[in-house]
């Protein structure tokens, strides 16, 4: 990749210097500047600077026109001017709800794991499976390699998510999985506290927030939990911890930035985390599992449905920690647990939506997910299917958690019992046989309410998840023509086409950005002019790049300074790095509502690797469908 460096140290200094910058964000070409004084800035040493297109000034902001490669200018001079890129892009701010924002977030955190996380799973479940066909035993070399290679993933979860969190909330990156190793440091493990003596004292005995305190921070206690495979606590921390980190570059000397800056940020963020978030995550969980014993003790069936319906949401905030204790006494007292169980039903509903949604959608990348997904799924193993597949798409989550909980009501109603702690999935049958009288009527109750669990996840995905992938039809009529030397680029949307040389930004009027025409739509959509790839997809939605198949990269800009309404009006119908057809829809907009908002529709195509061919002629002039012809 071409280093920037030295560009973006010349960009800077030749706009006043970092402390004439007030914000910076970027579009699909250019740098896009609030300066405190616009006339510290030297417009034609920046105008003649080599890798520099232009400059524009517009709606408040001083323009530095770069061209396609902005991303990775734009990361340069974050650096040099010490701005954190994380807050400083030009993402949409659409209010969302409080839910909505954190499943968003936690998904797009799993994002960059999924593949590896999936092969986790599914490497758990075949483990699994060898065990019970005998093919080699618990306890044996390849067991212990097999669970090591499935289990590593799940175990340090916390150091993964702390990389990925990190990168999400613009913290550096290995601070994040500094403080994922903290939270799996096992000396800090309430499980590892509590094997290893007596606790200094306890708080609020006798009630349900009673908390063994194994350390303090002077005097202070610090209430632990087990945060080995969690996942909102090492999300919370990697947020703060990026405020902490954004807060200590502006007061600490640069001289001094690159040791403390990190050291602090470490050290007031986990202090924090550990102190605070132990205690809410411990508390929750323990009111959590008292209203379920306190429902159970008038309706077994409520509290069932209760568990079933839960369960799922329990884990993604690591608050099932609180009825796990119930469980594992219950076994080792009663000999049998029915108090939690009802979550068993919980994996075969999630299996069986991810197989509808796998049936049902057409988009082959969310298929291609959904394929190990499912397997690891049949085998207990959820985390591929949840993080990567349901919460992302929110409603098939809510699906599999109301089929969850119609499922654990009838277990509850059953009394289904567990009589050991064993396997997951189709493996945890046969810790449902009653091992006193031999009895496989408690199984089969169990089995009855899987295959129920699994019928009514798939059949609500059917009849109620609508997939959101458009189906691609490619007539012939609308297929780019290749012939000898030349290529036709198609008409992106429908409308009056023009000159560039009507468009009033200067970057794409002189044709700064590459030869093209421009077009005043008459319809809210943007259709693909090529066969190709979405090679960006700005944030905002209001520009798309696409790269054809034979090399044309293609830069389509809806309207004129539409980045200002941050993503709002635009619905994209594709992502970056998605495979279209011409004539796919890929984006349509709210034409009425942009208009109203104050601005210009007028929307520029241009190539923008002009120069790579002997000539782009403008042919969409006089033929609408024919919009430009390449000749190589």
């Amino acid at each position: 990749m071409k280093d920037y460096k030295q560009l973006a140290m010349e960009i800077v200094k030749h706009v006043g210097g970092k402390e004439n910058i007030i914000s910076l964000t970027h579009c699909v070409t250019r740098l896009r500047f609030q300066l405190k004084d616009e006339s510290k800035a030297d417009d034609e040493i920046l105008k003649n600077m080599d890798g520099v297109v232009t400059v524009m000034k517009s709606g408040g902001q001083y323009q530095v026109v770069i061209g396609n490669h902005v991303p990775m200018v734009y990361a340069d001079v974050c650096e040099v001017a010490q701005i954190h890129a994380g807050d400083h892009t030009d993402q949409p701010k659409v209010k969302k709800k409080p839910f909505d924002m954190l499943v968003d977030t936690v998904s797009g955190i799993f994002q960059p794991i999924l593949s590896v996380l999936s092969a986790a799973g599914m490497m758990k479940g075949l483990n699994a499976l060898c065990l019970a066909m005998g093919w080699y035993s618990a306890g044996s070399g390849a067991d212990v390699l097999m669970t090591t290679i499935g289990d590593a993933m799940f175990m340090f979860l916390p150091v993964i998510l702390g990389y990925t969190s990190a990168i999400k909330f613009g913290l550096k990156p290995f601070v994040g999985l500094v403080i994922g190793a903290a939270l799996c440091y096992p000396a800090i493990q309430a499980s590892t506290l509590a094997g290893a003596g007596e606790p200094l004292y306890t708080l609020f005995t006798g009630s349900i927030f009673e908390s063994p305190v194994y350390l303090t921070l002077f005097n202070i206690p610090i209430i632990t939990m087990d945060y080995t495979s969690t996942v909102i606590p090492v999300i919370l921390i990697c947020y703060l911890a990026s405020k902490v980190e954004k807060g200590f570059n502006k007061i600490i000397p640069d001289l001094l930035k690159f040791f403390f800056v990190p050291m602090f940020t470490l050290l007031i963020s986990l202090v924090i985390g550990f102190i605070l978030i132990g205690p809410i995550a411990t508390y929750g969980s323990n009111i959590i599992a008292s209203g379920i014993m306190q429902v159970r003790s008038f309706s077994p069936m409520i509290a069932g449905a209760l568990v079933g319906g839960l369960w799922q949401i329990l884990v993604v905030f690591g608050l099932h920690w609180g009825i796990i204790p119930i469980y594992i006494n219950n076994i080792a007292t009663l000999g049998f647990d029915n108090v939690m169980l009802p979550f068993f039903g919980g994996s075969f509903a999630t299996t069986a939506v991810v197989v509808a949604m796998m049936i049902k959608t057409k988009d082959k990348k969310l298929k291609q997910l959904c394929i190990p997904a499912s397997i690891s799924g049949f085998f207990g193993v959820t985390e591929p299917a949840i993080y990567g597949i349901l919460l992302p798409k929110k409603k098939p989550f809510m699906l599999s958690c109301i089929a969850a909980a119609l499922v654990g009501g009838f277990y509850g109603l059953f009394n289904l019992r567990e009589f050991a702690m064993g396997g997951l999935g189709i493996f945890g049958f046969t810790t449902l046989i009653d091992p006193v009288t031999n009895s496989f009527d408690n199984m089969y109750v169990g089995i009855i309410g899987a295959v129920a669990a699994m019928i009514l996840g798939f059949v609500f995905t059917m009849l109620f998840w609508k997939d959101d992938t458009k189906e691609v039809v490619v007539e012939a009529s609308v297929k780019p023509t290749e012939l000898l030397n030349k290529e036709i680029i198609l008409a992106p949307i429908k409308g009056v086409v023009l000159p560039l040389s009507k468009v009033e930004d200067c970057a794409f009027s002189q044709g700064i950005l590459g030869k093209g025409l421009a077009i005043e739509p008459e319809k809210g959509e943007v259709v693909s002019p090529v066969n190709g790839t979405i090679t960006t997809l700005f944030p905002t939605y209001h520009a798309i790049g696409i790269t054809s198949d034979s090399g044309i990269e293609v830069l389509i800009h809806v309207g004129m300074d539409t980045v200002q309404l941050e993503g709002k009006y635009f619905h994209p119908c594709i992502k970056q790095g998605d495979q279209v057809h011409a004539g796919q829809t890929l984006l349509t907009f709210e034409m009425d509502q942009i208009k109203n908002a104050g601005y210009s529709l007028l929307t520029p195509v241009v190539i923008t690797n002009t120069a790579d061919y002997l000539d782009v002629m403008e042919t969409g002039l006089e033929n609408k469908e024919e919009f430009l012809t390449i000749i190589r």
